[in-house]
Order: C-alpha cells, then sequence, then structure tokens
C-alpha cells in the first residue's frame, strides 16, 4: 500500500489515496497500526483520499485510535495539496466531500505545488442535539461543568465535530493531559469532544492547545481553531478575525457574521512517502 506522510501545522497524518490502489479492507485497525510512533509510520490517525461523485475528491478520517471522525481541518489542507501536487485536480479551488458535506478550498500555489489554502469550513453548529452535547444553552456559553472537584466555565461548538473551549490564563502552562482526557469521555458530550484551552493575548490574537478526540495532545486542531474563533465573538473575548498560535504553528481564522461560514486559512507539508506492507 502507498502511502504520503503529511502536516497541516504538525497535525500530521498518513495520507492514502485509493483513486489507484484499491482501499484498505479495514482502515480503522491500519490508523491504529500507521499511527504507532515506535513501531508504525507515526502520526494523529489515517486519512483516505478517494474518488467522490460530488466533488473533487472525498476524506476519510481516523484517528490514532482507529475511531471515525466527521472533519480534520488540518487533514483537508493536505488533501487539497495533494490533489493539486500529484495533478488529480488542476484547479486553484478545489472541492472536498467531507462527514460535514462539500467544502470549498482555495490554493495558494507556487505554481508547482501549493503552500497554504484557505479553507470554507462551513456554518458553526450551535444546536445541542447536533453537537452533541447535555449542557445548557444553543450553543452553551461559558456554561458550568464540574470536573472532580472543580468547575470549569465550557463554551461548545461544533464544526461538524463537538468542541469544547475553555479560557484560561496560561494556555502553556496549563495541565491539558490531565483534564483532556476527563472533559473528552465526560457524559456531558455522548459523542465525546475535542478539548482546548485558549488565552486571550488581544482582540484579534489568541494562544490555545488542544486535547483532541480520539489522538490525545496534538500540535494543532483546524476545526478547534475554527471553533475557538467562534467561542471568541460568542463570549465577546475576541473579534470576527483572528490569528490562532498553536503549539505546531499559526492559522489564520475569519467568521464574518453570525450567519456566515467561517474560515480557515494555513499551511500543508508534504514530508515523504513509502509502502506499508499489505
Amino acid at each position: 500500500m502507498r502511502f504520503t506522510k503529511m502536516h497541516g501545522i504538525g497535525n500530521d497524518y498518513v495520507y492514502v489515496s485509493t483513486f489507484d490502489q484499491r482501499p484498505p479492507a479495514d482502515p480503522a485497525m491500519l490508523a491504529v497500526a500507521v499511527s504507532d510512533r515506535h513501531y508504525g509510520i507515526g502520526g494523529d490517525g489515517l486519512i483516505l483520499i478517494m474518488p467522490s461523485e460530488r466533488a473533487d475528491a472525498r476524506m476519510r478520517m481516523f484517528n490514532a485510535d482507529g475511531s471515525e471522525g466527521e472533519m480534520c481541518g488540518n487533514g483537508i489542507r493536505c488533501v487539497a495539496k495533494y490533489l493539486y501536487d500529484h495533478g488529480l485536480a488542476r484547479a486553484s479551488r478545489v472541492t472536498i466531500e467531507t462527514g460535514r458535506g462539500v467544502l470549498e478550498l482555495d490554493l495558494e500555489t507556487d505554481g508547482a505545488r501549493v503552500q497554504r489554502v484557505r479553507v470554507n469550513m462551513g456554518l458553526p453548529i450551535f444546536d445541542p442535539a447536533r453537537i452533541p452535547t447535555l449542557l445548557p444553552g444553543e450553543p452553551p456559553i461559558d456554561a458550568l461543568l464540574r470536573v472532580d472537584d472543580r468547575e470549569w466555565r465550557v463554551t461548545a461548538v461544533s464544526m461538524g465535530n463537538p468542541h469544547a473551549v475553555i479560557y484560561v490564563d496560561d494556555a502553556t502552562g496549563f495541565p491539558l493531559e490531565t483534564l483532556g482526557p476527563r472533559l473528552e469521555h465526560h457524559p456531558a458530550f455522548p459523542r465525546r469532544v475535542n478539548v482546548h484551552v485558549v488565552e486571550v493575548l488581544g482582540p484579534t490574537e489568541v494562544r490555545m492547545r488542544t486535547w483532541e478526540r480520539g489522538s490525545g495532545i496534538t500540535l494543532a486542531c483546524g476545526t478547534g481553531a475554527c471553533a475557538v474563533c467562534v467561542a471568541g465573538v460568542l463570549t465577546r473575548r475576541s473579534d470576527h478575525t483572528i490569528l490562532a498560535h498553536l503549539p505546531g504553528g499559526d492559522l489564520t481564522l475569519e467568521w464574518p457574521a453570525d450567519d456566515a461560514p467561517v474560515f480557515m486559512t494555513g499551511p500543508a507539508t508534504e514530508v515523504f512517502s513509502g509502502e506499508w506492507p499489505e
């Protein structure tokens, strides 16, 4: 099986194109195997790049634990780069079918290869049943959530996958490795949740870290950065356009209006290609 290792600001996945080879028989099991950083290729999961009847390609994303996710913001930028760089789509705009529908992506190229990608990530989802969450509010904004003996103020929103945003004084020093798994599996989130701790540096700038559902601490989360942009507007902590500093790099997020989609812009990088034994 031929594969390509790619990352979006450090959020790395193993990519397998099924345009010219058959899909893996058990992608969930394969995701666990290839993601292992000691005995496999190493990555936050597996992403399949597949033919689509509705778009230039279809993307399926599997976390490192084998669970399938609806969307991956950093991953979809890499899918767009793969399509262009490998000659599967050569337009400056491509469409990709995902678990949350067909998304449009605008490519910034140097002529031969994609450098950055701007993604229309779609409308944020506020309906608690669709996030999904049992927290009160539509969406929950600074809702109190008890974990052990402490309460946290959580803003929940979906970008096709569920996110919980918590504002803190120091994102870098926050014990995310402790709180992250507790919130991911909290009963308030029936399908688990991605957890983000956010430090506001100014009205147009934040620093954030992520505990990703099914993968643990990652260097970046694109859908999570979009959720942080939305949460900042909802809680009046930041503006409609922000620069988000993640451990792996920076993303620009735009939520122009309450009835508008969220736009995410960031780089995509191909690392190496190889073959994985059948």
